[in-house]
Protein backbone atom coordinates (compact mmCIF):
# COMPACT_ATOMS: atom_id res chain seq x y z
CA UNK A 1 0.00 0.00 0.00
CA UNK A 2 1.31 3.47 -0.87
CA UNK A 3 2.01 5.95 1.92
CA UNK A 4 -0.90 8.41 2.10
CA UNK A 5 0.25 10.24 5.23
CA UNK A 6 2.16 13.48 4.77
CA UNK A 7 2.35 17.00 6.15
CA UNK A 8 0.99 19.79 4.00
CA UNK A 9 4.16 21.91 3.93
CA UNK A 10 7.79 21.28 3.12
CA UNK A 11 8.97 22.30 6.61
CA UNK A 12 8.61 19.44 9.07
CA UNK A 13 7.88 21.78 11.99
CA UNK A 14 6.22 25.21 12.18
CA UNK A 15 8.19 28.33 12.98
CA UNK A 16 8.01 30.11 16.35
CA UNK A 17 5.42 32.93 16.45
CA UNK A 18 3.48 31.28 13.65
CA UNK A 19 -0.26 30.63 13.95
CA UNK A 20 -1.19 27.01 13.22
CA UNK A 21 -4.47 25.09 13.08
CA UNK A 22 -4.86 22.47 15.79
CA UNK A 23 -7.42 19.94 16.98
CA UNK A 24 -7.75 19.20 20.68
CA UNK A 25 -7.17 15.53 21.48
CA UNK A 26 -7.45 15.30 25.26
CA UNK A 27 -7.21 17.37 28.44
CA UNK A 28 -4.50 16.49 31.00
CA UNK A 29 -3.54 17.85 34.44
CA UNK A 30 -1.21 20.54 33.08
CA UNK A 31 -2.91 21.42 29.84
CA UNK A 32 -4.36 20.16 26.56
CA UNK A 33 -2.70 17.82 24.08
CA UNK A 34 -3.44 18.74 20.48
CA UNK A 35 -2.66 17.65 16.91
CA UNK A 36 -1.19 20.10 14.40
CA UNK A 37 -3.46 19.47 11.42
CA UNK A 38 -1.14 21.01 8.82
CA UNK A 39 1.88 19.00 10.00
CA UNK A 40 0.56 15.45 9.69
CA UNK A 41 -1.02 15.59 13.15
CA UNK A 42 2.22 15.83 15.15
CA UNK A 43 1.56 16.46 18.82
CA UNK A 44 1.70 19.79 20.61
CA UNK A 45 0.63 21.05 24.03
CA UNK A 46 -1.20 24.10 25.36
CA UNK A 47 -0.55 24.76 29.03
CA UNK A 48 -3.53 26.01 31.02
CA UNK A 49 -1.62 29.26 31.66
CA UNK A 50 -1.66 29.85 27.87
CA UNK A 51 -5.41 29.46 27.43
CA UNK A 52 -6.54 32.96 28.32
CA UNK A 53 -5.29 36.35 29.44
CA UNK A 54 -8.06 36.43 32.02
CA UNK A 55 -8.48 34.35 35.13
CA UNK A 56 -9.63 30.86 34.23
CA UNK A 57 -12.80 29.81 35.99
CA UNK A 58 -13.73 26.91 33.74
CA UNK A 59 -11.27 25.14 31.44
CA UNK A 60 -14.12 23.47 29.56
CA UNK A 61 -15.45 26.86 28.49
CA UNK A 62 -12.10 27.71 26.86
CA UNK A 63 -11.06 24.45 25.25
CA UNK A 64 -12.94 21.31 24.27
CA UNK A 65 -11.90 17.95 22.89
CA UNK A 66 -12.45 17.79 19.14
CA UNK A 67 -12.44 21.54 18.58
CA UNK A 68 -10.33 22.95 15.74
CA UNK A 69 -8.87 26.44 16.13
CA UNK A 70 -5.75 28.52 15.43
CA UNK A 71 -3.09 28.89 18.15
CA UNK A 72 0.35 30.50 18.35
CA UNK A 73 3.62 28.51 18.36
CA UNK A 74 5.76 29.39 21.40
CA UNK A 75 8.61 26.84 21.30
CA UNK A 76 9.73 24.04 19.01
CA UNK A 77 12.20 21.38 20.17
CA UNK A 78 13.07 19.64 16.91
CA UNK A 79 15.28 17.06 18.64
CA UNK A 80 12.64 15.86 21.08
CA UNK A 81 9.64 16.81 18.94
CA UNK A 82 8.08 19.02 21.62
CA UNK A 83 5.89 21.92 20.48
CA UNK A 84 4.49 24.41 23.00
CA UNK A 85 1.47 26.42 21.89
CA UNK A 86 -0.59 29.32 23.16
CA UNK A 87 -4.23 30.23 22.65
CA UNK A 88 -4.14 33.52 24.52
CA UNK A 89 -1.35 35.06 22.40
CA UNK A 90 -2.99 34.60 19.00
CA UNK A 91 -4.58 37.80 17.64
CA UNK A 92 -7.71 38.21 15.53
CA UNK A 93 -5.52 38.99 12.51
CA UNK A 94 -3.49 35.82 13.14
CA UNK A 95 -6.69 33.78 13.41
CA UNK A 96 -8.06 35.11 10.14
CA UNK A 97 -4.81 34.55 8.24
CA UNK A 98 -4.38 31.06 9.68
CA UNK A 99 -7.92 30.00 8.82
CA UNK A 100 -7.57 31.24 5.24
CA UNK A 101 -4.21 29.48 4.79
CA UNK A 102 -5.54 26.27 6.33
CA UNK A 103 -8.64 26.22 4.10
CA UNK A 104 -6.41 26.58 1.04
CA UNK A 105 -4.00 23.91 2.25
CA UNK A 106 -6.80 21.51 3.16
CA UNK A 107 -8.25 21.70 -0.35
CA UNK A 108 -4.83 21.22 -1.95
CA UNK A 109 -4.12 18.28 0.38
CA UNK A 110 -7.45 16.65 -0.41
CA UNK A 111 -6.76 16.81 -4.16
CA UNK A 112 -3.18 15.57 -3.79
CA UNK A 113 -4.20 12.70 -1.51
CA UNK A 114 -6.99 11.62 -3.84
CA UNK A 115 -4.62 11.49 -6.82
CA UNK A 116 -2.05 9.52 -4.82
CA UNK A 117 -4.66 7.08 -3.54
CA UNK A 118 -6.24 6.57 -6.96
CA UNK A 119 -2.94 5.93 -8.75
CA UNK A 120 -1.17 4.08 -5.88
CA UNK A 121 1.43 6.82 -5.45
CA UNK A 122 3.43 7.83 -2.41
CA UNK A 123 1.83 11.06 -1.23
CA UNK A 124 5.05 12.56 0.10
CA UNK A 125 6.80 11.86 -3.21
CA UNK A 126 3.98 13.68 -5.01
CA UNK A 127 4.42 16.62 -2.65
CA UNK A 128 8.22 16.63 -3.08
CA UNK A 129 8.08 16.85 -6.88
CA UNK A 130 4.77 18.70 -7.45
CA UNK A 131 3.12 20.22 -4.37
CA UNK A 132 6.01 21.83 -2.54
CA UNK A 133 7.68 23.27 -5.69
CA UNK A 134 4.32 24.97 -6.43
CA UNK A 135 4.23 26.31 -2.85
CA UNK A 136 7.71 27.80 -3.36
CA UNK A 137 6.95 29.36 -6.74
CA UNK A 138 3.42 30.66 -6.18
CA UNK A 139 3.43 31.34 -2.44
CA UNK A 140 0.74 28.70 -2.02
CA UNK A 141 -0.11 25.68 -4.18
CA UNK A 142 -3.74 26.80 -4.12
CA UNK A 143 -2.83 29.80 -6.29
CA UNK A 144 -1.13 27.46 -8.77
CA UNK A 145 -4.17 25.15 -8.78
CA UNK A 146 -6.41 28.08 -9.72
CA UNK A 147 -4.23 28.69 -12.78
CA UNK A 148 -4.23 24.98 -13.65
CA UNK A 149 -8.00 25.11 -14.15
CA UNK A 150 -7.51 27.10 -17.39
CA UNK A 151 -3.82 26.60 -18.29
CA UNK A 152 -2.33 23.43 -16.80
CA UNK A 153 0.66 23.15 -19.15
CA UNK A 154 2.24 26.48 -18.22
CA UNK A 155 2.11 25.57 -14.51
CA UNK A 156 2.95 21.86 -14.54
CA UNK A 157 5.29 21.39 -17.51
CA UNK A 158 8.22 23.34 -15.95
CA UNK A 159 8.24 20.95 -12.97
CA UNK A 160 11.00 18.36 -13.19
CA UNK A 161 12.64 15.66 -11.12
CA UNK A 162 16.18 14.30 -11.30
CA UNK A 163 16.85 10.69 -12.17
CA UNK A 164 20.14 8.83 -12.50
CA UNK A 165 20.91 6.88 -15.64
CA UNK A 166 23.95 4.97 -16.90
CA UNK A 167 25.94 7.09 -19.35
CA UNK A 168 27.79 5.91 -22.46
CA UNK A 169 30.92 5.28 -20.40
CA UNK A 170 28.99 3.22 -17.86
CA UNK A 171 29.04 5.91 -15.17
CA UNK A 172 25.79 7.23 -13.62
CA UNK A 173 24.63 10.61 -14.90
CA UNK A 174 21.87 12.81 -13.54
CA UNK A 175 19.10 13.73 -15.93
CA UNK A 176 16.08 16.04 -15.52
CA UNK A 177 12.75 14.51 -16.56
CA UNK A 178 9.13 15.69 -16.14
CA UNK A 179 8.03 15.66 -12.52
CA UNK A 180 5.09 13.39 -13.30
CA UNK A 181 3.92 10.99 -15.95
CA UNK A 182 1.13 12.00 -18.39
CA UNK A 183 -1.22 9.73 -16.42
CA UNK A 184 -0.51 11.50 -13.12
CA UNK A 185 -0.73 14.92 -14.76
CA UNK A 186 -4.08 14.06 -16.34
CA UNK A 187 -5.49 12.80 -13.02
CA UNK A 188 -4.26 15.88 -11.17
CA UNK A 189 -5.72 18.30 -13.72
CA UNK A 190 -9.08 16.49 -13.75
CA UNK A 191 -9.31 16.56 -9.96
CA UNK A 192 -8.36 20.22 -9.78
CA UNK A 193 -10.93 21.17 -12.40
CA UNK A 194 -13.61 19.13 -10.70
CA UNK A 195 -12.95 20.70 -7.32
CA UNK A 196 -12.03 24.25 -8.30
CA UNK A 197 -14.03 25.19 -11.40
CA UNK A 198 -16.25 28.07 -10.28
CA UNK A 199 -19.95 27.32 -10.08
CA UNK A 200 -22.68 29.81 -10.99
CA UNK A 201 -24.30 31.55 -8.06
CA UNK A 202 -27.95 32.58 -8.23
CA UNK A 203 -29.17 35.70 -6.42
CA UNK A 204 -32.89 36.16 -5.83
CA UNK A 205 -35.29 38.75 -4.41
CA UNK A 206 -39.06 38.50 -3.81
CA UNK A 207 -41.30 41.54 -4.23
CA UNK A 208 -44.97 42.49 -4.31
CA UNK A 209 -46.03 45.00 -6.96
CA UNK A 210 -49.47 46.57 -7.45
CA UNK A 211 -50.92 49.33 -9.59
CA UNK A 212 -54.67 50.08 -9.58
CA UNK A 213 -54.50 52.99 -12.02
CA UNK A 214 -55.89 52.91 -15.55
CA UNK A 215 -53.62 50.66 -17.66
CA UNK A 216 -52.07 49.38 -14.42
CA UNK A 217 -50.98 46.13 -16.10
CA UNK A 218 -49.03 48.11 -18.70
CA UNK A 219 -47.36 50.18 -16.00
CA UNK A 220 -46.32 46.99 -14.17
CA UNK A 221 -44.88 45.56 -17.39
CA UNK A 222 -42.90 48.75 -17.96
CA UNK A 223 -41.58 48.59 -14.38
CA UNK A 224 -40.50 44.99 -15.05
CA UNK A 225 -38.62 46.13 -18.15
CA UNK A 226 -36.85 48.80 -16.10
CA UNK A 227 -35.79 46.15 -13.59
CA UNK A 228 -34.37 43.88 -16.29
CA UNK A 229 -32.57 46.84 -17.89
CA UNK A 230 -30.61 47.28 -14.63
CA UNK A 231 -28.77 44.03 -15.31
CA UNK A 232 -25.48 43.59 -17.14
CA UNK A 233 -23.95 41.06 -19.52
CA UNK A 234 -22.24 39.37 -16.56
CA UNK A 235 -25.29 39.59 -14.30
CA UNK A 236 -28.50 39.64 -16.35
CA UNK A 237 -31.67 40.36 -14.39
CA UNK A 238 -34.90 38.44 -14.95
CA UNK A 239 -38.25 39.10 -13.30
CA UNK A 240 -41.12 36.62 -13.26
CA UNK A 241 -44.68 36.67 -12.01
CA UNK A 242 -45.33 34.02 -9.37
CA UNK A 243 -48.94 34.92 -8.58
CA UNK A 244 -50.35 38.45 -8.43
CA UNK A 245 -49.02 40.52 -6.75
CA UNK A 246 -45.87 38.41 -6.07
CA UNK A 247 -42.87 38.64 -8.41
CA UNK A 248 -39.37 37.12 -8.26
CA UNK A 249 -36.18 38.83 -9.48
CA UNK A 250 -33.12 36.69 -10.21
CA UNK A 251 -29.60 37.10 -11.51
CA UNK A 252 -26.75 34.66 -11.94
CA UNK A 253 -23.08 35.42 -11.45
CA UNK A 254 -19.86 33.60 -12.24
CA UNK A 255 -16.45 34.59 -10.85
CA UNK A 256 -13.10 33.21 -11.93
CA UNK A 257 -11.28 34.51 -8.82
CA UNK A 258 -12.09 32.39 -5.78
CA UNK A 259 -11.37 33.06 -2.12
CA UNK A 260 -10.98 30.09 0.18
CA UNK A 261 -12.73 31.65 3.13
CA UNK A 262 -15.90 31.24 1.06
CA UNK A 263 -15.35 27.59 0.19
CA UNK A 264 -17.90 25.13 1.50
CA UNK A 265 -16.88 21.49 1.17
CA UNK A 266 -19.48 18.96 0.00
CA UNK A 267 -17.42 16.01 1.21
CA UNK A 268 -13.86 14.78 1.37
CA UNK A 269 -13.68 13.56 -2.23
CA UNK A 270 -17.02 14.56 -3.71
CA UNK A 271 -16.12 17.99 -5.01
CA UNK A 272 -16.47 21.50 -3.75
CA UNK A 273 -19.08 24.21 -3.83
CA UNK A 274 -17.85 27.78 -4.08
CA UNK A 275 -19.76 30.78 -2.91
CA UNK A 276 -18.22 33.20 -5.33
CA UNK A 277 -16.40 36.44 -4.71
CA UNK A 278 -18.90 38.51 -6.69
CA UNK A 279 -21.90 37.57 -4.56
CA UNK A 280 -21.93 41.22 -3.46
CA UNK A 281 -21.97 42.28 -7.11
CA UNK A 282 -25.05 40.19 -7.82
CA UNK A 283 -26.83 41.50 -4.74
CA UNK A 284 -25.94 45.06 -5.71
CA UNK A 285 -27.35 44.61 -9.22
CA UNK A 286 -30.63 43.17 -7.91
CA UNK A 287 -30.86 46.03 -5.40
CA UNK A 288 -30.49 48.53 -8.25
CA UNK A 289 -33.07 46.61 -10.29
CA UNK A 290 -35.59 46.84 -7.42
CA UNK A 291 -34.85 50.57 -7.13
CA UNK A 292 -35.47 51.14 -10.87
CA UNK A 293 -38.64 49.07 -10.68
CA UNK A 294 -39.87 51.03 -7.63
CA UNK A 295 -39.23 54.41 -9.24
CA UNK A 296 -41.18 53.43 -12.35
CA UNK A 297 -44.20 52.03 -10.53
CA UNK A 298 -44.24 55.00 -8.12
CA UNK A 299 -44.61 57.34 -11.11
CA UNK A 300 -47.98 55.73 -11.80
CA UNK A 301 -49.08 55.70 -8.16
CA UNK A 302 -48.40 52.00 -7.81
CA UNK A 303 -46.68 50.31 -4.88
CA UNK A 304 -43.74 47.93 -4.53
CA UNK A 305 -42.92 46.04 -1.32
CA UNK A 306 -39.75 44.00 -0.87
CA UNK A 307 -40.80 40.71 0.73
CA UNK A 308 -37.34 39.07 0.63
CA UNK A 309 -34.21 41.16 0.05
CA UNK A 310 -31.62 40.00 -2.54
CA UNK A 311 -29.70 36.98 -1.27
CA UNK A 312 -27.86 33.91 -2.56
CA UNK A 313 -30.13 30.90 -3.05
CA UNK A 314 -29.41 27.20 -3.34
CA UNK A 315 -30.57 24.64 -5.89
CA UNK A 316 -33.14 23.50 -3.34
CA UNK A 317 -34.59 27.02 -3.11
CA UNK A 318 -34.89 27.10 -6.89
CA UNK A 319 -36.58 23.72 -6.91
CA UNK A 320 -39.11 24.76 -4.24
CA UNK A 321 -39.94 27.93 -6.20
CA UNK A 322 -40.42 25.96 -9.43
CA UNK A 323 -42.70 23.49 -7.64
CA UNK A 324 -44.73 26.33 -6.14
CA UNK A 325 -45.15 28.03 -9.52
CA UNK A 326 -46.15 24.72 -11.11
CA UNK A 327 -48.85 24.22 -8.46
CA UNK A 328 -50.21 27.71 -9.03
CA UNK A 329 -50.26 27.18 -12.78
CA UNK A 330 -52.02 23.85 -12.36
CA UNK A 331 -54.62 25.43 -10.07
CA UNK A 332 -55.38 28.10 -12.68
CA UNK A 333 -55.85 25.63 -15.52
CA UNK A 334 -59.27 24.27 -16.29
CA UNK A 335 -59.74 20.72 -15.04
CA UNK A 336 -62.40 18.08 -15.73
CA UNK A 337 -65.54 18.93 -13.83
CA UNK A 338 -65.14 22.68 -14.12
CA UNK A 339 -67.05 22.71 -17.41
CA UNK A 340 -70.78 22.13 -17.33
CA UNK A 341 -72.60 19.27 -18.99
CA UNK A 342 -73.68 19.40 -22.63
CA UNK A 343 -77.28 20.08 -21.55
CA UNK A 344 -76.09 22.99 -19.38
CA UNK A 345 -74.04 24.38 -22.25
CA UNK A 346 -76.99 24.05 -24.62
CA UNK A 347 -79.20 25.76 -22.08
CA UNK A 348 -76.71 28.55 -21.71
CA UNK A 349 -76.48 28.91 -25.49
CA UNK A 350 -80.27 29.05 -25.98
CA UNK A 351 -80.75 31.43 -23.11
CA UNK A 352 -84.49 32.23 -22.74
CA UNK A 353 -85.41 30.51 -25.99
CA UNK A 354 -87.19 32.11 -28.92
CA UNK A 355 -89.47 34.96 -27.96
CA UNK A 356 -92.32 36.19 -30.14
CA UNK A 357 -91.90 39.87 -29.56
CA UNK A 358 -95.02 40.87 -31.52
CA UNK A 359 -97.38 38.55 -29.58
CA UNK A 360 -95.66 38.64 -26.26
CA UNK A 361 -97.63 41.45 -24.87
CA UNK A 362 -94.59 43.60 -24.62
CA UNK A 363 -95.45 47.08 -25.67
CA UNK A 364 -93.36 48.83 -28.26
CA UNK A 365 -93.06 52.48 -28.78
CA UNK A 366 -94.45 53.87 -31.98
Amino acid sequence: MPNLECRMYEAKYPEVDMAVMIQVKHIADMGAYVSLLEYNNIEGMILFSELSRRRIRSVSSLIKVGRQEPVMVLRVDRDKGYIDLSKRRVSEEDIQACEERYNKSKLVHSIMRHVAETLDLDLEDLYVHVGWPLYRKYGHAFEAFKLIVTDPDSVLDPLTREVKEDGPDGQAVTKAVPAMTPEVKDALVKNIRRRMTPQPLKIRADIEMKCFQFDGVLHIKEAMRKAEAAGSDDCPVKIKLVAPPLYVLTTQTLDKDLTTKQIIGRGHESGGLYILDNQDKGISILTNAIKACTEEIDRHKGKLIVKEAPRAVSERDDKLLAEHMAKLQSANEEVDGDEGSEEEEEEEDTGMGEVDVENSGVGMAD
